[in-house]
């Protein structure tokens, strides 16, 4: 099995790839249909971050690479603005590797 990286993929209305007038109801019957492409595409999808009333949406996922996440995209028809690979960066994540101090 290939290895899962985070990718962030961005939607913004101002730029076409946020649907204008998005309620929560239209988004929970299309997550249901993005889920599916996703998981078709060997993505999983984890978390959505989004504002209804700024028409932007910040989704993060696990994939194997960007090109699936794209792919699931493609498969219901949602364009992104961007994309990019990111990792963890939490206090666990960040100060619990250091080295003890002597």
């Amino acid at each position: 099995m290939q290895a899962l990286r985070f990718f962030i993929d961005t939607h913004d209305q101002q730029h076409g790839t946020f649907p204008a007038g998005l309620s929560a109801a239209d988004f929970e019957g299309f997550y249901a249909q993005y889920e599916a492409a996703c998981y078709a595409e060997g993505v999983i999808p984890l978390r959505t971050h989004l504002s209804y009333a700024d028409g932007r949406a910040f989704c993060l996922n696990m994939a194997p690479d960007a090109e699936a996440v794209r792919r699931a995209h493609e498969r219901v028809g949602l364009p992104f603005d961007s994309i990019c690979e990111v990792s963890t960066a939490t206090p666990t994540d960040t100060f619990f590797r250091r080295p003890a101090r002597a």
